[in-house]
């Protein structure tokens, strides 16, 4: 796919996709779904990339949906509603199950949808004056689908207290709740995501991809099938080849094969 609102950089085994609408602060229609959801699939086959890096060009990360797109919308029927409330689906979820980490990089503002694909990254670093709303309510509508993302990041209480108020909150309560994992100045901001890659490319790349899909079924599971889920995971990494050098070179005090 040519992407018309996405810029792509990969560096390595590290890809930075940064969403690139400023004049609209990076709001989202129908092509820049289709387009986010494209590139993190295409991003998360074996042998491409080892990290994504999301970030958002200008002075805000993502305004939720575009007014444009919006607009059409409420001349929908309720079933093209649904079928185009799938494209939103569809490019959270490619974000959310990409097998390699996703590391959001967020500024400025983000606006409803937006919170979906923060919702939707592993790990997410945060510039200290950046604000977030979930704004839905306040246009007579709800944060349905992204919903699916928030409640298990954030938790029911949580998520109560913020679809039903709107409010435009700080950092501070984004850190309290879950939506981030860390904050920091804007000039140091990419100096912490950085840190954060870089603690990822340390670690074995099969054994990164393996957990990110070993939790994503472990939170769906009862404890007997969570007991049995381990054990086999634990025995299938031992046995591998990635899990042998690894050991291997902590016995022997030298850095294992996948750090250059």
């Amino acid at each position: 796919m040519r992407y018309e609102h996405l810029l792509i950089d990969v560096e390595g085994p590290v890809a930075t996709v940064t969403l690139n609408r400023p004049e609209v602060r990076n709001a989202m229609d129908e092509r820049t779904l289709e387009e986010i959801a494209d590139v993190f699939r295409e991003l998360g086959q074996p042998g491409k990339t080892r990290a994504i890096v999301l970030r958002g060009e200008g002075p805000d990360f993502c305004a939720g949906a575009d007014v444009r797109w919006m607009r059409r919308a409420c001349e929908y029927t309720p079933a093209k509603n649904r079928k185009d409330a799938m494209r939103l689906v569809n490019m959270i979820e490619a974000i959310d199950r990409c097998p390699v980490p996703v590391i959001g990089r967020i500024h400025g503002g983000i606006y409803g949808g937006g919170l979906g694909v923060v919702s939707a990254c592993d790990i997410v670093v945060a510039d200290t004056k950046a604000k977030m709303c979930f704004s839905e309510c306040r246009l007579g509508i709800l944060p349905a689908v992204v919903s699916s993302f928030v409640l298990p990041k954030i938790g029911l209480s949580q998520t109560r207290r913020l679809y039903l108020t709107s409010e435009l909150f700080g950092m501070d309560v984004a850190l309290r709740v879950g939506l981030v994992h860390e904050v920091a100045e804007s000039v140091v901001l990419d100096a912490v995501v950085a840190r954060v890659v870089g603690d990822i490319l340390r670690n074995g790349p099969n054994a990164v991809r393996l957990s990110k899909a070993y939790l994503e079924k472990m939170a769906n599971l009862p404890h007997d099938k969570r007991v049995k889920l381990s054990l086999d995971t634990l025995v299938k990494a031992r046995s591998s080849g990635e899990g042998k050098e690894g050991l291997a070179a902590f016995l022997e005090k030298r850095k294992p094969s996948w750090i250059v």
